[in-house]
């Protein structure tokens, strides 16, 4: 079985890097955003278009901050959970 705490002193675990939805319109909407990006590039002026780019990447930035603490919590709940089942077998 691979260990998950060597991957992790190791520097091979990311789970940042290896996240990826599985819902089945993930491609479509990717697809979409793409096409719609396009239409903008052409309807904008250079500048207007890179004013856009970076009100998107500002929006991008917020979004992976509330990842991050989505991850945080999850994990935090996890060991709360694994703390409470091997606290209840040491007291039965």
């Amino acid at each position: 079985m691979k260990s998950v705490l060597k991957d992790l002193y190791n520097g091979d675990l990311c789970p940042v890097g290896q996240i990826v939805s599985k819902n089945i319109v993930y491609r479509e909407i990717g697809r979409r955003i793409s096409e719609e990006m396009g239409v903008w590039r052409k309807r904008l002026t250079e500048d207007e278009y890179k004013q856009l780019e970076n009100l998107i990447d500002l929006r991008v930035q917020t979004i992976e901050m509330d990842l991050a603490a989505s991850f945080e919590h999850g994990f935090k709940l996890g060991a709360l959970l694994i703390m409470e089942v091997m606290f209840e077998k040491q007291e039965n």
